[in-house]
Protein backbone atom coordinates (compact mmCIF):
# COMPACT_ATOMS: atom_id res chain seq x y z
CA UNK A 1 0.00 0.00 0.00
CA UNK A 2 1.40 3.39 -0.56
CA UNK A 3 0.27 7.03 -0.54
CA UNK A 4 0.13 9.46 -2.99
CA UNK A 5 -1.80 13.01 -4.20
CA UNK A 6 -2.99 15.23 -6.45
CA UNK A 7 -4.15 18.46 -7.20
CA UNK A 8 -6.97 19.53 -8.67
CA UNK A 9 -8.09 22.64 -9.46
CA UNK A 10 -7.49 24.31 -5.35
CA UNK A 11 -8.45 20.82 -4.48
CA UNK A 12 -5.72 18.44 -3.17
CA UNK A 13 -7.24 14.87 -3.08
CA UNK A 14 -5.05 12.13 -1.18
CA UNK A 15 -5.16 8.66 -2.18
CA UNK A 16 -4.08 5.30 -1.02
CA UNK A 17 -2.99 2.83 -3.55
CA UNK A 18 -2.72 -1.13 -3.85
CA UNK A 19 -1.82 -3.22 -6.24
CA UNK A 20 -3.22 -6.64 -7.20
CA UNK A 21 -3.60 -9.52 -9.44
CA UNK A 22 -6.93 -7.70 -11.74
CA UNK A 23 -7.74 -6.37 -14.44
CA UNK A 24 -8.48 -2.98 -14.26
CA UNK A 25 -8.37 -0.39 -12.42
CA UNK A 26 -10.90 0.71 -9.39
CA UNK A 27 -11.30 4.07 -7.14
CA UNK A 28 -13.47 3.88 -4.29
CA UNK A 29 -14.35 6.25 -1.70
CA UNK A 30 -14.88 5.33 1.54
CA UNK A 31 -17.35 6.54 4.19
CA UNK A 32 -14.18 8.52 6.14
CA UNK A 33 -13.82 9.82 2.86
CA UNK A 34 -10.46 8.15 2.05
CA UNK A 35 -9.73 7.52 -2.04
CA UNK A 36 -8.46 3.98 -2.07
CA UNK A 37 -7.27 2.64 -5.37
CA UNK A 38 -6.83 -0.44 -6.59
CA UNK A 39 -4.91 -0.78 -9.71
CA UNK A 40 -3.52 -3.84 -11.77
CA UNK A 41 0.53 -4.91 -11.09
CA UNK A 42 1.82 -3.30 -14.12
CA UNK A 43 0.28 -0.09 -13.70
CA UNK A 44 2.17 3.32 -13.85
CA UNK A 45 1.64 5.71 -11.06
CA UNK A 46 0.85 8.72 -13.61
CA UNK A 47 -1.85 6.15 -15.46
CA UNK A 48 -3.56 6.22 -11.89
CA UNK A 49 -3.35 9.84 -11.42
CA UNK A 50 -4.31 10.69 -14.65
CA UNK A 51 -7.43 8.54 -13.82
CA UNK A 52 -8.09 9.99 -10.20
CA UNK A 53 -7.94 13.45 -12.63
CA UNK A 54 -10.51 11.89 -14.63
CA UNK A 55 -12.64 11.02 -11.58
CA UNK A 56 -12.18 14.16 -9.41
CA UNK A 57 -15.35 15.57 -9.64
CA UNK A 58 -17.06 12.25 -8.90
CA UNK A 59 -14.59 12.12 -5.61
CA UNK A 60 -15.03 14.97 -4.65
CA UNK A 61 -19.13 14.81 -4.82
CA UNK A 62 -18.67 11.56 -2.91
CA UNK A 63 -16.70 13.13 -0.15
CA UNK A 64 -19.18 15.97 0.23
CA UNK A 65 -21.77 13.29 0.29
CA UNK A 66 -20.12 11.28 3.22
CA UNK A 67 -19.55 14.69 5.00
CA UNK A 68 -22.96 14.85 6.35
CA UNK A 69 -22.47 12.05 8.15
CA UNK A 70 -19.43 12.73 10.22
CA UNK A 71 -20.38 14.34 13.52
CA UNK A 72 -18.59 17.84 14.11
CA UNK A 73 -19.98 18.88 17.36
CA UNK A 74 -17.30 20.73 19.67
CA UNK A 75 -15.55 19.24 22.97
CA UNK A 76 -18.21 20.24 25.60
CA UNK A 77 -16.92 20.84 29.10
CA UNK A 78 -20.07 20.05 30.75
CA UNK A 79 -20.00 23.10 33.15
CA UNK A 80 -23.02 25.18 34.17
CA UNK A 81 -23.91 28.01 31.36
CA UNK A 82 -22.91 26.01 28.70
CA UNK A 83 -25.77 25.03 25.43
CA UNK A 84 -26.69 21.22 24.59
CA UNK A 85 -28.60 20.36 21.81
CA UNK A 86 -31.32 17.73 21.92
CA UNK A 87 -33.87 16.77 19.02
CA UNK A 88 -32.47 20.01 17.58
CA UNK A 89 -33.12 22.59 20.39
CA UNK A 90 -30.62 24.30 22.28
CA UNK A 91 -30.49 24.03 26.24
CA UNK A 92 -28.39 25.76 28.77
CA UNK A 93 -26.71 23.23 31.01
CA UNK A 94 -27.65 23.70 35.05
CA UNK A 95 -25.90 21.86 37.40
CA UNK A 96 -27.29 21.11 41.02
CA UNK A 97 -25.27 19.78 43.76
CA UNK A 98 -27.63 17.01 45.38
CA UNK A 99 -27.38 14.10 47.00
CA UNK A 100 -29.87 12.64 44.37
CA UNK A 101 -28.31 12.02 41.29
CA UNK A 102 -31.01 12.87 38.25
CA UNK A 103 -30.81 14.71 34.73
CA UNK A 104 -34.40 16.60 33.41
CA UNK A 105 -35.21 18.64 30.79
CA UNK A 106 -37.12 21.63 32.92
CA UNK A 107 -38.41 24.19 30.35
CA UNK A 108 -35.00 25.85 28.80
CA UNK A 109 -32.58 24.18 30.90
CA UNK A 110 -31.00 20.18 31.22
CA UNK A 111 -31.11 20.59 34.94
CA UNK A 112 -28.51 17.92 36.61
CA UNK A 113 -28.22 16.71 39.81
CA UNK A 114 -24.91 15.36 41.42
CA UNK A 115 -23.17 14.79 44.49
CA UNK A 116 -20.28 16.07 42.13
CA UNK A 117 -19.55 18.21 39.21
CA UNK A 118 -16.83 15.84 37.81
CA UNK A 119 -19.49 13.42 37.54
CA UNK A 120 -21.99 15.99 35.57
CA UNK A 121 -20.58 14.84 31.84
CA UNK A 122 -21.29 11.06 32.61
CA UNK A 123 -24.58 11.54 33.71
CA UNK A 124 -25.14 13.51 30.53
CA UNK A 125 -24.06 11.20 28.46
CA UNK A 126 -25.75 8.45 29.89
CA UNK A 127 -28.67 10.33 30.20
CA UNK A 128 -28.67 11.43 25.71
CA UNK A 129 -27.94 7.13 25.51
CA UNK A 130 -31.12 6.17 27.00
CA UNK A 131 -33.04 8.89 25.17
CA UNK A 132 -31.84 8.03 21.52
CA UNK A 133 -32.37 4.40 22.85
CA UNK A 134 -36.31 4.98 22.61
CA UNK A 135 -36.74 8.11 20.36
CA UNK A 136 -34.78 6.49 17.37
CA UNK A 137 -36.97 3.34 18.02
CA UNK A 138 -40.32 5.61 17.61
CA UNK A 139 -39.16 7.26 14.91
CA UNK A 140 -37.71 4.12 12.15
CA UNK A 141 -40.72 1.85 13.10
CA UNK A 142 -42.94 3.71 11.15
CA UNK A 143 -39.82 3.63 8.34
CA UNK A 144 -39.27 0.48 8.89
CA UNK A 145 -42.84 -0.38 8.32
CA UNK A 146 -43.06 1.21 4.90
CA UNK A 147 -39.97 -0.09 3.46
CA UNK A 148 -41.74 -3.78 3.89
CA UNK A 149 -43.31 -2.90 0.38
CA UNK A 150 -39.56 -3.50 -0.67
CA UNK A 151 -38.99 -6.72 0.65
CA UNK A 152 -36.31 -5.66 3.33
CA UNK A 153 -36.41 -5.48 7.11
CA UNK A 154 -33.40 -4.35 9.38
CA UNK A 155 -32.09 -7.15 11.02
CA UNK A 156 -32.07 -5.24 14.19
CA UNK A 157 -31.38 -1.45 15.17
CA UNK A 158 -28.71 -0.31 17.87
CA UNK A 159 -27.19 2.40 19.37
CA UNK A 160 -23.37 2.99 19.20
CA UNK A 161 -20.71 5.50 19.20
CA UNK A 162 -19.68 5.99 15.96
CA UNK A 163 -16.50 8.58 15.82
CA UNK A 164 -16.56 9.55 12.13
CA UNK A 165 -20.43 8.53 10.69
CA UNK A 166 -24.08 8.85 11.81
CA UNK A 167 -25.11 5.82 10.77
CA UNK A 168 -24.40 2.55 9.01
CA UNK A 169 -25.47 -0.31 7.48
CA UNK A 170 -24.27 -3.84 8.04
CA UNK A 171 -23.89 -6.70 5.58
CA UNK A 172 -26.34 -8.60 7.59
CA UNK A 173 -28.92 -6.00 7.38
CA UNK A 174 -27.97 -4.40 11.47
CA UNK A 175 -29.01 -0.94 11.36
CA UNK A 176 -26.38 1.30 13.56
CA UNK A 177 -26.93 4.72 15.12
CA UNK A 178 -24.83 7.39 16.41
CA UNK A 179 -26.52 8.71 19.69
CA UNK A 180 -25.10 12.19 18.75
CA UNK A 181 -28.20 11.90 16.32
CA UNK A 182 -30.32 12.83 19.42
CA UNK A 183 -29.05 16.20 19.02
CA UNK A 184 -30.11 16.91 15.80
CA UNK A 185 -33.88 17.49 14.71
CA UNK A 186 -36.55 14.33 14.12
CA UNK A 187 -36.49 15.38 9.99
CA UNK A 188 -32.23 14.61 10.25
CA UNK A 189 -33.03 11.23 12.48
CA UNK A 190 -35.85 10.35 9.58
CA UNK A 191 -33.12 11.23 7.15
CA UNK A 192 -30.07 8.73 8.37
CA UNK A 193 -32.43 6.02 8.80
CA UNK A 194 -34.20 6.40 5.63
CA UNK A 195 -30.65 6.72 4.17
CA UNK A 196 -29.83 3.27 5.77
CA UNK A 197 -32.68 1.65 4.71
CA UNK A 198 -32.15 2.49 1.19
CA UNK A 199 -29.09 0.90 1.69
CA UNK A 200 -31.19 -2.39 2.23
CA UNK A 201 -32.34 -2.18 -1.48
CA UNK A 202 -29.26 -1.11 -3.14
CA UNK A 203 -26.03 -1.82 -1.11
CA UNK A 204 -23.84 1.26 -3.12
CA UNK A 205 -24.53 4.43 -3.59
CA UNK A 206 -25.77 4.35 -7.31
CA UNK A 207 -27.97 6.56 -9.12
CA UNK A 208 -30.55 3.95 -7.81
CA UNK A 209 -30.43 4.37 -4.42
CA UNK A 210 -30.82 8.29 -4.88
CA UNK A 211 -33.61 7.95 -6.75
CA UNK A 212 -34.93 5.43 -4.03
CA UNK A 213 -33.89 7.88 -1.62
CA UNK A 214 -35.80 10.68 -3.04
CA UNK A 215 -38.85 8.70 -3.48
CA UNK A 216 -39.19 8.42 0.23
CA UNK A 217 -38.22 11.69 1.28
CA UNK A 218 -38.38 14.30 -1.13
CA UNK A 219 -36.39 17.20 0.89
CA UNK A 220 -33.43 14.78 2.03
CA UNK A 221 -31.29 17.54 1.25
CA UNK A 222 -33.13 19.97 3.38
CA UNK A 223 -32.47 17.72 6.16
CA UNK A 224 -28.89 16.66 5.32
CA UNK A 225 -27.62 20.32 4.92
CA UNK A 226 -29.30 20.66 8.35
CA UNK A 227 -27.45 17.85 9.97
CA UNK A 228 -24.25 19.39 8.41
CA UNK A 229 -24.86 23.15 9.53
CA UNK A 230 -26.45 22.34 13.41
CA UNK A 231 -23.72 20.02 14.35
CA UNK A 232 -20.82 21.92 12.41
Amino acid sequence: MMTGAIQFGSIIIDFRLEYSERKSLGITVTPEMEVLVKAPVDTSIEKVKDKIRKKAPWIIKQQSFFLSFQPKTPQRKFLSGETHLYLGRQYRLQIQISEEESVKLKGKFIEVRTNEKSRAKGLVKAWYLEHARTKFQAIAQPLIDKFKKYKVEPSSLVVQDMPTRWGSCTPKGKIILNPELIKAPKGCIEYVIIHELCHLVHHDHTQKFIDLQTKEMKDWEKWKMKLEKLLA
